[in-house]
């Protein structure tokens, strides 16, 4: 089974639609979350020369040396710039993921209000391109995710900005990721992302330079997931998970090794999260007799943290 069973919804429904169109695509957005966590979207807006720039780049970055790389790697648990080969790992597992990735957070002007809260970004002096082109492509995907909030928001009869406002100024994350070929060095029992849910509100990831993601459906069965060329895959994390009481369920999902040939894979998965002082909640509405509360408040921040410690990238 592949990505048939995975919904697929063009955005243009909710950014351009009348009021009944908008209606039904927040209700097929909600609907797909519940039934697989994923959806597919098209007629998001990015420009398609934009995805190919940032890949463009980011496919330089990764072929520099190691000592080049790893200038750009001192920022605390990953939250900004490389994070080298094998140094994450799932929750529950010891081995290293076998990959290697890059983080581009928020730029806020001086000043801001919450610019003290999150680390600057990290940029390679050898590619002084990228920056101008993450930046633009963060802001797009910022742009589509404010959209996807708003309706949920309508779905579930909150106001329209109850989710985007989490994430205004919000700790999003732009993950570029390099997975290298397999090689007899790597250990047998790692793979390229182990089955995992996402910590964030929502995760947007536009298409990958090759096969390999798979979800696990209700019924316990991995099927693989592809976003074509001009497609994005839109996925439910932990945060939204938490405050929408499981209602909405945190997907689990991974990135198995190469079946057929054994090439590099690359992907840009961009991570939705509020800003760190965000008070993650449950929506009293999604709170009955037959689904009491399941979490207690805490925030975004705080959330983060312990997800770090628990994937590897923040030390006790």
């Amino acid at each position: 089974m592949t990505t048939p069973y995975v919904r697929t919804l063009s955005l243009k429904d909710f950014t351009y639609g009348n009021t009944e169109q908008r209606a039904a695509f927040a209700d097929a957005f909600a609907t797909g979350l519940k039934e697989t966590g994923f959806i597919i979207l098209e007629g998001h807006g990015v420009n398609p020369d934009l995805i190919d720039k940032n890949y463009e780049m980011w496919q330089k970055f990764f072929s520099l040396d190691t000592e080049t790389k790893i200038k750009c790697e001192s920022v605390l648990g990953g939250a900004r710039g490389y994070t080298g080969f094998g140094k994450e790992h799932a929750k529950n597992r010891t081995v290293g993921d076998l990959k290697e990735f890059f983080h581009v957070g928020q730029e806020l002007p001086v000043g801001h209000p919450l610019s003290d809260d999150y680390p600057a970004n990290v940029w390679p002096e050898e590619l002084p391109e990228l920056r101008k082109n993450a930046i633009s492509f963060y802001r797009e995907l910022e742009r589509v995710a404010r959209n996807m909030l708003e309706a949920l928001a309508l779905n579930m009869d909150l106001r329209p900005n109850f989710f985007s406002d989490m994430i205004k100024d919000g700790n999003s994350i732009l993950r570029a990721i390099h997975y290298p070929p397999l090689d007899d060095s790597m250990d047998p029992n790692a793979i390229r992302a182990a089955e995992h849910e996402d910590i964030n509100l929502i995760t947007l990831l536009v298409e990958s330079t090759a096969s390999g993601l798979q979800l696990l459906t209700r019924e316990g069965e991995w099927i693989d997931v592809k976003a074509e060329k001009g497609q994005i895959i839109v996925d439910a994390g932990d945060m939204l998970s938490r405050i929408s009481n499981e209602v909405i369920p945190a997907t689990t999902h991974r990135v198995v090794n190469p079946q057929g040939e054994n090439t590099s894979r690359y992907s840009m998965p961009f991570f939705v999260h509020p800003y760190s002082d965000c008070l993650l909640e449950t929506i009293p509405s999604c709170i009955s007799e037959d689904n009491p509360e399941k979490h207690p408040a805490i925030t975004a921040g705080d959330f983060l943290y312990q997800r770090l410690v628990e994937i590897g990238l923040i030390k006790k």
